[in-house]
């Protein structure tokens, strides 16, 4: 039994004609007045008057009915008994308080057993008669007031079309399992586990065959869903839940789960099950799912928190194909926390000045000679520390701030090339080479930025080489097109990176406005010598046709990730022109190129004696 109380107050106030105030003076008795007794007798309302010691000392016809008993059989008996009253502590107090006229009012619900068998739902209370010292007990069936709270109840926590519980239901039951938890495991296993469901095309099944076919199989899904549920055994540990939270997305709750082998059994055949053809009032369909599956201590862990993971998994699921169940990795979701955080902060980083530029050299293979570096932005983040660009440069392609980004590099790297110009003339000054998203020549007038530019700095376009990759070069078109050949005809140099590795389509280079030529490193790895092994000879083939063919376009070629003596040997034996990598030096801040081009300028002063970089 369970019930409620409340310190004042009482609903039975309106209804006890023969005990209201205006008879303060009479006491309710046995020996009282007649008409009071035959008014206490008669009263729909069960009611008892209840002596200072907690006997009942008269009840009504309407209690002794409600009981199953005979009035003057109820006299004498413990009127805490007669309703329960003692079944909690509190309760139990606070009557107390009333019977000592410490308290005015108690209120309570109380579930009673009726001597035929069957419960009924009661509001007792309790209340003084005035001028007695006697408390005067009302009890109030309220089964069917319980019974239509609960329908409605119902109702309000399933969904009308599966009459599965709804996403309400759902989250109050995730509440009280992680709540319970918090308790301690309690003889259980003290772990949750949580199967998210969105089934794939369910949009194209609506729209091209209306809603009541869309709902029907919604029906569908969630009888097989059940159906997998009571069959894998997993309620025989701890509760389970199918809940459809919306659209067509489900849920399947494991409390006291066992462990993610658990889980990912629940989500394979889960699969299978809505794989398997629907028959619908002689329509078929298929359909498949995809789910997102977390499995975790239930301490520690929130609702919010759960259904985050949840719907991140379910995400990646879509992502990797659909039709699959995926699990929850905590790197992997690391990894997209701290990419949404990047996201977030690009762009105010760029206006805070959180990025720098560092310098890795191109030399000449044949003298050693440093002719150029190529720009690589760095982001000094504060609190991820020092990000390569590899970390943050597809981030800032896809949300657009790569042009105002890239706006910065274009304009720092130019500032510092004619810095280094003018600090340590010289008749071959250093070019400087900075990387160019495809997006910045879509979403910006990059011919006008760089004009800009080079007129700001005062740097010559024959010192400025743009760096765009192969496959964004392979498929310019129209504005793309027309932009390279603007800069090109500025003077500006052109140069493939990554050559090698996307379209290699060799005829195309001689309508490009191209002049220089990337190799990518996976050309140059190739050339590695290793103790005891022999290089692939194919690699030097397709290098030395790749440089043959090149420099036939009127091309240079630079050899990326060179990384040993060895392999600038091969690449200069087969006409390579320029090289980068470790070999010469890793990218450097501008104070070290300029030591090396100081080098570089009084080498040459003294005559032939080998480059700084060689």
């Amino acid at each position: 039994m369970s019930g409620t109380s409340e310190g004042t107050g009482s609903a039975a106030d309106s209804i006890r004609p023969a005990l209201t105030e205006r008879h303060t003076a009479v006491p309710v008795v046995p020996d009282g007045p007649r008409d009071y007794r035959a008014a206490f007798d008669a009263a729909h309302l069960a009611m008892a008057v209840v002596g200072r010691d907690g006997d009942v000392i008269a009840a009504n016809h309407a209690l002794a009915a409600l009981l199953g008993a005979e009035p003057r059989s109820l006299a004498g008996q413990c009127a805490a008994d007669l309703v329960d009253l003692a079944a909690e502590a509190r309760t139990w107090q606070a009557y107390q308080e009333v019977l000592r006229g410490r308290q005015a009012r108690l209120r309570c619900t109380r579930r009673l057993k009726h001597p035929d068998g069957h419960s009924l739902w009661t509001e007792v209370t309790l209340g003084p008669v005035p001028g007695t010292g006697e408390v005067l007990l009302s009890v109030a069936d309220i089964s069917d007031r319980r019974d239509l709270q609960a329908r409605l109840r119902h109702l309000q926590m399933h969904d009308p079309v599966t009459r599965l519980p709804n996403r309400a239901l759902f989250f109050e039951r995730l509440s009280a399992a992680l709540e319970a938890s918090a308790y301690g495991p309690g003889g259980g296993t003290g772990r949750i586990g949580l199967c998210y469901l969105d089934l794939d095309g369910f949009k194209a099944v609506n729209d091209t065959m209306g809603h009541r076919v869309g709902d029907r199989l919604l029906t569908a899904v969630a009888a097989r869903l059940t159906q997998c549920a009571d069959q894998s055994g997993y309620g025989r540990t701890g509760g389970h839940l199918v809940a459809r939270l919306g659209g067509d997305e489900f849920a399947l709750l494991v409390e006291e789960s066992t462990g993610t082998e658990q889980l990912t059994d629940l989500a394979r055949s889960v699969l299978a099950a809505v794989q398997e053809p629907f028959d619908l009032a002689g329509q078929r369909l298929s359909v498949s799912a995809s789910i997102g599956v977390v499995e975790r201590d239930a301490a520690g862990t929130s609702a919010t928190g759960l259904m985050q993971a949840a719907d991140t998994t379910l995400y990646w699921a879509k992502a990797d194909g659909k039709a699959r169940w995926t699990l929850f990795d905590p790197e992997r979701n690391a990894h997209r926390m701290t990419r949404q955080a990047l996201s977030s902060t690009l762009r105010p980083a760029v206006e805070r000045g959180e990025f720098e530029l560092e310098y890795q050299p191109l030399v000449d293979l044949e003298s050693g000679a440093l002719r150029g570096v190529e720009a690589l932005v760095r982001w000094s983040h504060p609190q991820f520390g020092t990000l390569t660009p590899n970390r943050f440069i597809g981030i800032a392609e896809e949300d657009g701030s790569i042009v105002q980004l890239g706006q910065w590099v274009l304009r720092t790297a130019c500032r510092q090339a004619r810095r280094w110009q003018i600090e340590q003339p010289s008749d071959s000054p250093v070019f400087v080479s900075v990387n160019v998203a495809v997006r910045q020549v879509w979403d910006s007038d990059l011919v006008g930025d760089v004009a800009e530019i080079l007129a700001e700095t005062g740097l010559a376009p024959q010192l400025l080489q743009l760096e765009l990759t192969e496959s964004a070069v392979m498929g310019s078109a129209g504005r793309p097109l027309q932009a390279l050949q603007a800069l090109s005809d500025m003077g500006v140099r052109i140069a493939i990176d990554d050559f090698g590795t996307g379209y290699s389509n060799l005829a195309y280079l001689s309508r490009l406005p191209v002049s220089v030529l990337k190799l990518d490193g996976s050309f140059v790895r190739g050339f590695r010598y290793e103790e005891g092994t022999h290089p692939n000879p194919a690699d030097e083939t397709i290098v030395e046709a790749m440089v043959q063919l090149a420099h036939r376009l009127g091309l240079t070629v630079t050899a990326e990730c060179v990384e040993t003596a060895g392999q600038a040997a091969r690449l200069r034996r087969v006409g390579c022109d320029t090289g980068q990598g470790w070999l010469y030096s890793r990218a450097v801040a501008p104070g070290e190129i300029a030591a090396m081009i100081s080098r570089q300028v009084a080498a040459r002063a003294d005559g032939p004696a080998p480059h700084p970089l060689v």
